[in-house]
């Protein structure tokens, strides 16, 4: 199947670089908006069948233009939510948050913020929101998901996603295109949406 995976509008959490991981989140703010509207011209040659989103309130209000033109009703999968701060929920502070992200990436899985999440939690609720969407049936569909869980997730789960992203930034609406099967693989058709780190700090959530 086809699936589009698209990073969430820009919130006042994204401005002000405050770890906003937990329910119900920010909501989109005023730029956040027109980037949700700007998706319904951005994809319109892709061939959605279904929209789903996290249980986090900015990617249902993202999704909420594309589905209205499409005549779609986003399905919400708790499990596509945002990578757990855990007690760094609303810190202005992500050094700790980023160094347990890169430790999964250096294999060391079990690493986890105090009340969050270690690798193998993360990947084991994501990787079923995903086979949920895959085992629907769909030849494309769209999700709305989070900047740190799409990029780590698909860092390990589609292959060319990182070597295209390299040390680059998703942007809010940022958009990768896959193709293939959660018993396959995933391989990375396009990303839209990046900007170089030097010219980016790391926004959370």
């Amino acid at each position: 199947m086809r699936l589009i995976l698209i990073r969430h509008g820009r919130t006042a959490s994204n401005t002000g670089f405050v770890l906003d991981t937990a329910f119900p989140g920010a909501d989109l703010d005023e730029l956040g908006r027109e980037q949700a509207e700007s998706l319904v011209e951005q994809l319109a040659a892709e061939p959605i069948e279904a929209i789903y989103v996290s249980n986090l309130v900015r990617t249902q209000q993202t999704a909420a233009p594309l589905a209205a033109a499409r005549g779609l009703e986003p399905v919400i999968l708790p499990g596509l939510r945002e990578i757990s701060a855990g007690d760094d929920e609303l810190s202005m502070d992500s050094t700790r948050y980023v160094e347990t992200l890169l430790k999964w990436h250096a294999g060391e899985l079990d690493a986890r913020l105090p009340g969050g999440e270690d690798a193998a939690e993360f990947f084991a609720r994501y990787d079923e929101a995903i086979a949920t969407i895959a085992g629907a049936g769909h030849q494309a569909a769209a999700l709305v998901s989070h900047g740190a869980a799409l990029r780590v997730w698909a860092a390990e789960r589609v292959e060319g996603f990182s070597v295209a992203l390299g040390a680059a930034h998703l942007d809010n609406t940022g958009v990768l295109v896959v193709e293939g099967s959660p018993a396959e693989g995933w391989q990375l058709l396009s990303l839209d949406g990046v900007t170089d780190w030097r010219s980016a700090d790391f926004e959370p959530a």
